[in-house]
C-alpha cells in the first residue's frame, strides 16, 4: 500500500485547530495536540453552558417573582398559585420583569392571585 503525507489537507486542518484557539493561554494556543484537547474540552463546556443558562434564567426569575410576591404578604407557590386560579397565562420571565420595572402592573396582579384563591378556598 502506498505511503499517504496528506500534504496541504494535513496543513490546513492543524491551521484550522489552531485558529480556533487562539487567544487561548500557553500552549494551548501553540501546540496542535494542546489547541485540539483544549478546543474539544471548551465545545463540551459550550454544550453543558447552554443548559445551565436555560436553569440559571429560571432560577434568577422566581427570586425576583418572589421577591415582588412577598411584599404583597403572598409566597412564590401562593401567588402562581393564584395566578393559575385566576387564569393568568404569564410566564416567569414576564413575571420577573414586570416585578422589576412595574411594580402597579404586578400588584395588580398580586390583588388578582389574592382575589383567586380566596375565592378557591370559599
Amino acid at each position: 500500500m502506498p505511503r499517504v503525507t496528506r500534504g496541504s489537507v494535513r496543513r490546513a486542518k492543524r491551521k484550522k485547530a489552531l485558529a480556533r484557539t487562539k487567544g487561548f493561554y500557553a500552549t494551548k494556543s501553540k501546540l496542535y495536540r494542546a489547541a485540539k484537547e483544549a478546543a474539544d474540552k471548551a465545545l463540551e463546556y459550550a454544550y453543558v453552558g447552554r443548559r445551565l443558562r436555560k436553569r440559571d434564567f429560571r432560577r434568577l426569575w422566581i427570586v425576583r417573582i418572589n421577591a415582588g410576591a412577598r411584599q404583597h404578604g403572598l409566597s412564590y407557590s401562593q401567588f402562581m398559585n393564584g395566578l393559575s386560579a385566576a387564569g393568568v397565562t404569564l410566564d416567569r420571565k414576564s413575571l420577573a420583569q414586570l416585578a422589576a420595572t412595574e411594580p402597579t402592573a404586578f400588584a395588580h396582579l398580586a390583588a388578582q392571585a389574592k382575589d383567586a384563591r380566596a375565592a378557591a378556598a370559599a
